[in-house]
Formats: C-alpha cells, structure tokens, sequence
C-alpha cells in the first residue's frame, strides 16, 4: 500500500518573535515493513540551522524562526510505501540500550493509578505478546477516548484520573503499565489513513512493547489493535516530549495560534 501524507502546522504570533528554535521530527525513516519513497519538508518564516539524529534516532531539524515574524509555517509531503507486519517492527536497533525504556518519566511515572491496572493484570506473562494485547484493552476500558478532556501535559496518572483521554494518553498511561511490569515501552508518534475520511484534525500516537523472541511489537490503544499497512512511524521517545513532531521556544510574542491541515490518503 502506498500513502502519501500532506501535513500543513501554521503558528501565528501575538506580537513579532525576537528569537525562536523549534525541534522538527517529522522526517519518517525506513523501517520494516515502511519504505520512504518520497519525503519533503519546507519551512515558512524560518530557516533550516541543522539536521540531526537524535539519541531515540529520529531525524530532527532544528529550525530558526526568522526575527520579526507574526506567523511562520512547516509544512511535510511525501509518499510512503508499506507492507503488512502484523505490527512487529522487530530487533532493537540504535544506541539506546533496552534498559533506557524501562524508566519512567514525568509523563509517565507510575501512581495508584497504573498500579491498580498492572494488578489486574497480575498473572500476565510479561515474555507473551498477548499480554501487551491485554494491557492494551485494559487501558482503553480505564480511558474511553474523548478529547477536550485532556492536553499535552496531562499525565498517565491524570488521565486515568479523569477517566477519559485520547491517543497520546493512552501511549503514556501503556507504556506507564508496561514499564512496571518489567517490559521496555516506547511512544511512538505518525500518521494513520482513516477509512473513512482523508482530511484529519491531528497526527496520531501509540506505543510499542519489546518481547523476547519477537522484538518491538506496536499497540495503538485508541483503536484496539497492532499498527498495520494504514501507519506511518515517524518518532519515538519516552513519551510525547521526546516524540512530539514540533516543539521549541521562543522570545516576543505572548500568545499564538495553532492551524493545521493534514491530509493522509492512498
């Protein structure tokens, strides 16, 4: 299946920036079952300063955004090709050691909450893969997906709390759960071509589990199933921080506005 990804973030200012840096991780890799036939990024109202990869491997370009600048936009559009994998990415790849996505972070520390989750997950074998299918279930029950519940900082813990939440809660609140239990997670975040539109208000998240024998296998929570040939995986980190396809800083300009339009099609 081919996908081809239109994705427009358009940000306008209060007041003109005096100086600004954004992290840009929207650059897909190839992966198995993904191959990148065609990929650009183009930026409005900044300049390109660096391209990097980061220490989860992801491509980043760090961005300045021009001095003077009311509105600035990033803008992706490329054309990618995948083959079915049943969600199994595979072995373990890059610098980071297993060891690093057991740790948890301040998006997803574990409370009473996750605890409370694991617990009913007592006799789970943490070396089957069925058991990251059965957490997965477990937190969509605890978490019905609703938006406008929930933001960019609302933690595992806080969601849980709140009982309702969207995919980036879901990723942090499975990976919470599998940490504890002893398995390396990971958020992931990238694309996914709905069936039944193309136009979409949001890129999409969910999470990976590592199993002994069998490697990283994707779990997108929200929707209750292993990532297929509709995903494209752009991504990874602890949590939405280190996954998040834009974020920065920036000096002059006490407030801005946030468009986008993103199109994911066949």
């Amino acid at each position: 299946m081919k996908l081809r990804v239109d994705h427009e973030t358009r940000y306008i200012y209060d007041a003109p920036v005096v100086y600004g840096l954004q992290q840009i991780r929207l650059r897909p890799k190839d992966t198995r079952g993904q191959k990148v036939l065609d990929w650009e990024v183009t930026i409005e109202g900044g300049e390109s300063q660096l391209r990097y990869e980061d220490h989860n491997g992801n491509s980043v370009d760090l961005v300045g955004i021009e001095p003077g600048r009311t509105e600035t936009s990033i803008r992706c559009v490329g054309l990618i090709e995948n083959t079915e994998t049943d969600g199994v990415l595979g072995e373990h790849k890059g610098f980071l050691p297993l060891w690093h996505y057991r740790r948890s972070s301040d998006l997803t520390k574990a409370g009473e909450g996750v605890r409370k989750l694991v617990a009913s997950l007592e006799d789970a074998d943490k070396s089957d893969v069925g058991t990251g299918h059965r957490l997965s279930e477990a937190v969509l029950e605890a978490v019905e997906y609703e938006g406008g519940n929930t933001h960019a900082g609302t933690t595992a813990e806080e969601a849980i709390g709140i009982g309702t939440g969207v995919c980036q809660d879901h990723a942090h609140i499975f990976c919470s759960a599998a940490r504890l239990m002893g398995l390396p997670a990971r958020y992931v975040s990238g694309y996914l071509m709905m069936n039944d539109r193309v136009e979409q208000d949001a890129s999409h998240a969910w999470a990976e589990a590592f199993f002994e024998g069998i490697g990283w296998v994707g779990f997108d929570i929200s929707n209750g199933y292993s990532p297929d040939e509709r995903y494209i995986r752009v991504a990874t980190g602890i949590d939405f921080r280190e996954a998040a396809p834009i974020s920065g800083m920036r000096m002059g300009g006490s407030g801005e506005g946030v468009l986008v339009n993103l199109r994911v099609e066949q």
